[in-house]
């Protein structure tokens, strides 16, 4: 079994269609179905199937699409980290980070960390924490920046960065407004705007509703944290929202925002790695560049 045919593998489960496959790896399309027979031959079990003129993969061929995704992308790191050594001051970091740290913490940090390696090429990807996780264990990405309650998710090892608060917002005229300290009961029959099921912040949420075995009024479900905050302004809106995502608004007197009633969840900021993947020179520099930025 070689690289070749795990790629292949990968990219049939991607395209079904031989004639993609062998445009994408530069091959001819005997080719292909040579290694496609061979790989079969080797495994002695059937890997694939033809339906419908598209070739579907096995359930013997989608357990081996698992290992192929995972053995593909250790061969490009080990590539890509042989590299580096003659390669000063060059290379490639792909980092995930989800929405929170994605769009308020990483900026800044990424342009002050690409300003002293200009020559670096610099990938992010943002996407919802558990997203994150997979790809880190799939080593898709070299590190992942997460808002999220704290976890144990072996091989990840994980560093708080810093506290990401969780607060209440609503509009300045909101007839919330008017009180200084709220209790759970009060959020009931108001619209509540969802984030996406998929997001810790829902999740936490839910766990909220749970503890004080109360129900909020869903009407309306957004993945967009730029979205939430604008129909919470305009409107009778309330949502559960980062406060690291709120603070200009809330500055400008365009939110109001106040704690969580009865809320005993934390959530923080980490940046975590998969350790059965061999850290660069360059994700150690990005690492300790992070560590210098914390907020105070």
């Amino acid at each position: 079994m070689n690289l070749m045919k795990l790629r292949i593998v990968e990219l049939l489960e991607q395209h079904k269609k031989i004639t993609a496959v062998a445009d994408a790896l530069g091959l001819k399309q005997p080719t292909v179905t040579f290694h496609m027979k061979s790989l079969e031959q080797d495994l002695g079990v059937k890997l694939f199937e033809t339906r419908t003129g598209k070739i579907y993969l096995t359930e013997a061929g989608r357990a081996l699409y698992h290992y192929s995704i995972k053995i593909n992308s250790l061969a490009h790191e080990a590539q890509r980290v042989v590299k580096e050594f003659d390669q000063l001051g060059r290379g490639t970091l792909k980092i995930g980070a989800s929405y929170v740290p994605g769009t308020y913490i990483l900026p800044r940090i990424i342009s002050s960390f690409t300003k002293l390696h200009p020559r670096i090429n610099l990938t992010v990807v943002v996407k919802p924490a558990p997203v994150i996780k997979d790809l880190l264990l799939n080593h898709e990405i070299d590190l992942g920046i997460l808002s999220c309650e704290p976890f144990q998710f072996p091989p990840l090892f994980a560093e708080t960065f810093c506290e990401d608060e969780m607060v209440l917002i609503f509009s300045p005229q909101h007839r919330l407004a008017s009180i200084p300290q709220l209790n759970p009961e009060q959020l009931l029959n108001i619209p509540f705007i969802l984030h996406s099921p998929e997001s810790s912040t829902r999740q936490m949420t839910m766990k909220w509703e749970q503890s004080n075995r109360i129900e909020l009024n869903g009407q309306l479900e957004l993945d967009s944290l730029e979205a939430i905050k604008q129909v919470v302004m305009l409107g009778e809106g309330i949502s559960f929202i980062s406060r690291l995502a709120v603070n200009k608004e809330v500055e400008r007197g365009e939110l109001e925002c106040r704690q969580i009633p009865h809320n005993q969840y934390k959530r923080y900021v980490y940046y975590t790695y998969n350790l059965d993947r061999s850290p660069s020179t360059l994700m150690d520099s990005f690492v300790n560049h992070l560590q210098k930025s914390i907020p105070v």
